[in-house]
Order: C-alpha cells, then structure tokens, then sequence
C-alpha cells in the first residue's frame, strides 16, 4: 500500500508553502555533506535526511535491506531490491517524519547526524547510467521542426505515428544541475556555401524534457510486455537535452545525432518514485489514427499531469520565464517507450535513463526549445532587460522546473540548471 501518498499527513520538519518536497513526496538522491562523506537521501521541505545514519539506528528494522545499501555513491544497489522493498522504505520515512511519530522526533542525538539543510549540501549524481536512450515522443515537437525542415505536407515521417522514435545516446556527458555546460565546436556548413567549416556552435539550443530511470529488466532476449512495463520504471528527473542546432543540420544524415547532441545533458538531483506520481495520472493523447500495433496499446491513463517551466537567465540578470508545457502533451507514453525498447529483446539495467525528448504543446507558449520558440532564429525573444534571443549565447542559465498540482497537494523535482560557457 501507498500509505507515504496520503494526503493529509503532515510532518513534523517544517515544509514551506508551495514547496515541491512535502512528505507525501520522498525522493532519492545522492548528497557529500559538509564532512565530505557520501550518502543517500531524501528530503522533506528544505531539509535534506540522511539514509544510511537512519538505518544504522534502526529505523528501517523489519525491512529486508543490505547493510550498506545507503552508503553506496548510486542509488543504483537500492533500485535493483525491487519497487516493494523501494515502497516499504518510503512507507518507513513517512511513518518516522509524520507529526504524530516521536521516535526520532524527540531524539536530539539522532536527528544531528540525519538531518541537514539542504542548502549545506553538494548534490551528485544520483544514479550510474550504463546506457542513455533519447526518445521522439512529441507529436508537437515533431510537427514543428519537420515544418521547419521539411515543410508543412511532409512534416512527420512516415514511421513517426506508429513506433516511439529513438536513438541511443552519449550517457558519460549527462551531469547533474549546477555543473556548467561549454559551448561545443564541430563542422558547420554556412548558407549558401560548399563546404563545411570548423567553428564553434552558433545554435546552442536547449530541449525540455523528462526522463525516466528503470529497474533491472529481463535477461537479453527476452521483452518487457507493455502490460508490465509498469514493474521497471523506477523514477522520473528533469532533463536538458542540450543541442547544436547547426553541428546536428550538418551531420544527422543518415545516422542521426552526434556532436550535435553528446557535449552535454543536464539533469535534477532528486529521483522522484513513480510511486509518489501516482495521484497525478491523467489521460494520454487519442492514438486511433492510425491505431497503434497491439504489443503497443495502453491504457488510457498512463500520462503524467507535471507541469513544466523553462527560465532563462542573462548573466547578471534576472530569470525569465520563456516556456511552460506539461508531460501529459507526449503522444507516445512511458510504457510504451519502455515496451518498443525491449521488444527486439535488449536488455535494461538498473539505472538506466530514457528521456522523452522535447514536451512541446499545442501554442507557441508551450514550445520547448529555442527552435520553435524563435521559429529557427526569425522571431526573437525579447528578455526583460530589453535584449533579444534567437538561441542561447555564452552566460546564459537555463532553469528548467517541474512539479504536479491537483487541488490538493503539489510534489516537485525541483530544477535543473545549468550555464553556458564559451567554447575551447
């Protein structure tokens, strides 16, 4: 049972208004604290708490768990005990932090060595990624940049609305919100030339996504069925697939994203549970025309009603909100990404990362680069201070937020940022 979701517990560490950690949510993540040791943890509000202190005094008793699973430097070893034990743990959490529980909250001792603001601390990387896989989800997004480059007749491929499009990406270059992102170089070919130069990108772009963490999978050969897939998917993080407009124009055909895409992603340091989304589902996009291939159809509601903001910030200056989606836009959902992945029988590990690609919406308000959003450099956006943008120059943050609201509670990710700087 999901007793960690239930809305009207309240917690006895302080929980902001409008903040995207309340009880209800129990992330996973991987902090050094001020004495330079490593831990995993979760966070309530704007205080940070220490798993392996906790389990060293007990209170995760009764729970079938290794002795150091909390002092590993990945939350990979507590992903692969599975989603019950994973539910029993955050079951566990709630019950120790709920107002009407004592028996850490009167134990002066043991909150010292478990508790810690937030603020205090230096966020890693939550999770090892073996393998990083980029999926085409947005019917939106899609349609946009094929009307760019293709034209509005030809704008979605003709496989686009029957399989989740994806590529296998770069995993080594995903970094974790706070660490810089510098502007790549590669080949670019310049408007009317004949030949290509060597130069720095001059189309850095940003794209808004999600992205979803498994569980250990089946054995090589074997698929995971749609109506299962469910049992793998382990969390969810913020994630900016940074891109190279212009190194991507030049060499994705015929093998797809390069250089254009592998300098650099960037993700949120807290692994929300899918668990913790469960209050959040909604319905996904009508698929029924065409209809999908049977090893493909879903239930109706297996989208995610998250909302999603992009900032960007000029050195110097102040943020600016330039796009706001929502998950629940993705034509093509989670399980049915996870189930055309493994159809052809590859193998998922524990840890392993797929992001959405681009959420974008139906309004230009709702597009989720700087693509669409500048139309491909011919309408600029106008920041506050009165300058313009067509894509991102060097000192420039984005920040990208995400969080659920449904009336009653609200649960976040808090964000991913990262800045621009100029190229080697």
């Amino acid at each position: 049972m999901l007793t960690a979701n239930d809305p009207s517990r309240k917690s006895w560490i302080n929980v902001p208004a409008n903040s995207d950690f309340p009880i209800q949510n129990i992330p996973f993540g991987v902090f050094m604290a001020n004495d330079d040791h490593i831990s995993i943890g979760t966070r309530i509000g704007d205080t940070a708490i220490d798993l392996a202190a906790m389990h060293q005094l007990g209170y995760f008793e009764g729970i079938s768990l290794p002795e150091d699973v909390f002092l590993q430097d990945t939350i990979n070893d507590f992903i692969t005990l599975g989603k019950p034990t994973v539910r029993q743990v955050r079951n566990r959490i709630a019950e120790v932090f709920d107002v009407k529980n004592e028996s850490l909250q009167k134990q002066a001792d043991h909150k010292e060595v478990i508790l810690f603001a937030v603020e205090d601390l230096q966020m890693l990387m939550p999770v090892f990624i073996q393998d990083y896989t980029d999926f085409y989800s947005s019917r939106e997004h899609a349609t946009n940049v094929g009307v760019m480059f293709r034209g509005k007749d030809n704008a979605l491929m003709p496989n686009w609305l029957h399989l989740p499009v994806g590529y296998h990406g770069r995993s080594s270059s995903i970094v974790v919100s706070g660490e810089n992102i510098r502007r790549p170089m590669g080949q670019i070919m310049p408007k009317d030339a004949d030949k290509p130069i060597f130069s720095a990108s001059k189309r850095m772009d940003f794209e808004l996504e999600m992205a979803f963490i498994t569980t250990d999978g089946k054995s090589l050969g074997e698929r995971i069925n749609i109506d299962e897939a469910e049992d793998y998917l382990f969390g969810m993080v913020i994630f900016n697939d940074w891109s190279a407009r212009d190194l991507q124009k030049w060499e994705y055909v015929p093998l797809g994203p390069f250089l254009g895409k592998n300098f650099g992603s960037s993700i949120s340091p807290w692994v929300v549970t899918f668990d913790a989304l469960e209050p959040y589902r909604t319905e996904r996009p009508a698929q029924n025309n065409p209809e999908p291939l049977p090893y493909l159809q879903c239930p109706t509601n297996t989208a995610y009603d998250i909302k999603l903001e992009v900032f960007l910030q000029p050195e110097g200056g102040e943020e600016n909100r330039i796009s706001e989606s929502n998950h629940k836009y993705l034509y093509w959902t989670l399980v049915q990404q996870l189930a055309h992945h493994t159809v052809n029988g590859c193998n998922i590990n524990a840890g392993d990362m797929m992001a959405s690609g681009t959420i974008s919406g139906p309004n230009p308000e709702n597009y989720g680069s700087m693509l669409e959003l500048s139309w491909s450099g011919t309408k600029p956006l106008k920041l506050s201070d009165g300058s313009e943008r067509t894509f991102i120059e060097d000192g420039d943050t984005i920040i990208m937020r995400a969080y659920c609201d449904n009336g009653e509670q609200r649960i976040g990710f808090g964000e991913v940022r990262s800045k621009i700087l100029p190229a080697q």
